[in-house]
This record gives structure tokens, sequence and C-alpha cells, in this order.
């Protein structure tokens, strides 16, 4: 399936969720936010939340530092 991720088109397996999403990034453990939609997705729903073909998502990624 086709997803847009930051405004790039992305190839992902069916029926894939948020949280094997952010593993097949290599962003596990990682502080992230993610809006699927125009929708936030609470991270406590990552795993429960299955994609679909044609999904817009917006990732942000945490970067610690001082």
């Amino acid at each position: 399936m086709q997803l847009s991720l930051n405004g790039e088109r992305r190839e992902f397996n069916d029926g894939i969720t948020v949280a094997g999403m952010v593993e097949a990034l290599g962003l596990t453990g990682k502080r992230i936010a993610l809006e699927r939609n125009g929708e936030i997705v609470p991270r406590s729903q990552h795993g429960e939340t299955v994609l679909q073909d044609g999904d817009v998502l917006e990732m942000v990624v945490a970067v610690g530092g001082g």
C-alpha cells in the first residue's frame, strides 16, 4: 500500500500499524508525534491503529540536545 509520509510517497505492507511503520523506519524508542489524515494519533494507540492505503501522515521526531 502507498502512504504519504511528510509529503513523500512510501510503500508499506498492507495491514501495518503505526507501531509497525515506526519500527520499519528504524525509529523504535524515539520520541515521535504522528498526525494521520489531519488527526494526532496518541502514542498509546500506535499499536492498534492500522494504516490504510492513501493515508496522509506527518511525523516529527524529537531531537534532544542543548
